[in-house]
């Protein structure tokens, strides 16, 4: 056993990407700085949870923290994927922050992997579960991730505070690598689908929210559907809230999607709201058109994902074979930007950006780094 040389990186942002580069490219990582100067310095119970959860899907993989929680080492295993796992996410992020690395890394295991994730499905910082359902899956099947066992089920849902949702995830293996896409051509928007959900509350929020929500896109286009999806009893989680997300799909086959929730605010000490200071709560009518508003703002920034999407499709260019990939997005997100800085990183692929003015979208190339399944079993 020699000595593990350890990539440092400083600083507490995109924590889960790095640790998910770090897996996938089999390269220790050593996090210094993590919040150090903050009032609570050190690691937050949903960065503990994803360390967690990576212990429970990796073997042999080895996690260090200091006393304080502001320096972590990282020594990642191999990925075994594996059946009825179960991880508590937590109430700190929603179970949206954890399903975009899982997914990934399920891909590249050594058997298919289904898990049960508890926690909190639909909030408004994270992607929600239906968002992944209807958005992220067939952006993997571009890639050649096969279809079969490819799927994401809703037992319950739950919102902030207290969640109380639970969602099966089931990811398949790729059997050699991914494929590499060319895709350029975003489309015109075809027809535009949606769920809107309530839990702990009337039904007529939904019907509030989708009323005001079609009043904006009838008048684009026709063909709109949105579904109610009313959760009562122990479906419904533990906290009253109301959302609804949204997909528009073009006709080159591009999802665009926009998702929001309203609940409680998480306190961040137990018992600082006192009932009297809850603050008001935005009215469905308000949800349904701000929403509307947003997922045409995401159409009109153009590109083949929304802006929450440009991360994962960035990373999944990058891990396809050594062939090129050329794909088109609007507006850089900061996030996306973060992401391509990490892949040079830890994976050694630099992507060409070329901006086209005409369209005011981004057009991206790059050569995968080839990463290829090692860890499944050779029949």
């Amino acid at each position: 056993m020699g000595k593990t040389s350890y990539l440092r990186v400083k600083g507490s942002q995109n924590l889960r990407q790095r640790l998910l580069l770090s897996t996938l490219s089999t390269t220790p990582i050593l996090i210094d700085d993590i919040r150090a100067d903050a009032t609570w310095p050190g690691l937050r119970p949903h960065e503990v949870s994803f360390l967690r959860l990576l212990e429970l899907i990796c073997d042999d993989c080895v996690v260090e923290i200091n006393e304080t929680g502001t320096k972590l080492k990282y020594k990642p295993g191999i990925v075994m994927g594996g059946k009825h796992l179960v991880h508590d996410c937590g109430v700190s992020r929603s179970i949206g922050y954890f399903l975009e690395p899982l997914i990934v890394l399920g891909l590249f295991g050594k058997k298919p992997l289904s898990i049960r994730l508890k926690g909190i499905t639909n909030d408004s910082k994270d992607p929600s579960v239906d968002t992944f359902r209807s958005t992220t899956l067939p952006l993997l099947k571009r890639f050649g991730v096969p279809s079969e066992g490819l799927e994401l089920k809703i037992e319950s849902r739950g919102v902030a505070p207290n969640g109380g949702g639970e969602v099966i995830l089931s990811v398949p293996i790729v059997h050699d690598s991914l494929t590499a896409v060319t895709w350029i051509d975003e489309g015109m928007v075809k027809r535009i689908r949606g769920v809107s959900f309530s839990t702990r509350v009337s039904v007529q929020f939904e019907n509030t929210m989708i009323h005001a929500a079609r009043g904006i896109f009838n008048r684009l286009l026709p063909d709109v559907h949105i579904f109610t999806d009313h959760k009562a009893g122990a479906q419904a989680g533990k906290s009253p809230g109301y959302g609804i997300s949204l997909v528009a799909e073009t006709t080159s086959g591009c999802f665009i999607s926009a998702d929001t929730a309203v609940s409680y605010a998480r306190g961040e000490e137990e018992g600082e709201i006192n009932d009297e200071e809850k603050k008001e709560l935005m009215p469905p009518e308000d949800v349904g058109v701000e929403l509307a508003s947003v997922l045409l703002g995401e159409i009109k920034q153009g590109g083949v994902v929304d802006s929450t999407h440009q991360g994962l499709l960035f990373l999944l260019c990058a891990l396809c074979p050594q062939d090129v990939s050329k794909v088109r997005v609007g507006k850089l997100s900061p996030y996306g930007i973060e992401t391509l800085r990490h892949i040079k990183d830890f994976l050694g692929v630099k992507f060409v950006i070329k901006p086209d003015p005409s369209t005011g979208t981004v057009v991206l190339k790059c050569v995968g780094c080839g990463l290829r399944n090692l860890s499944r079993k050779i029949s």
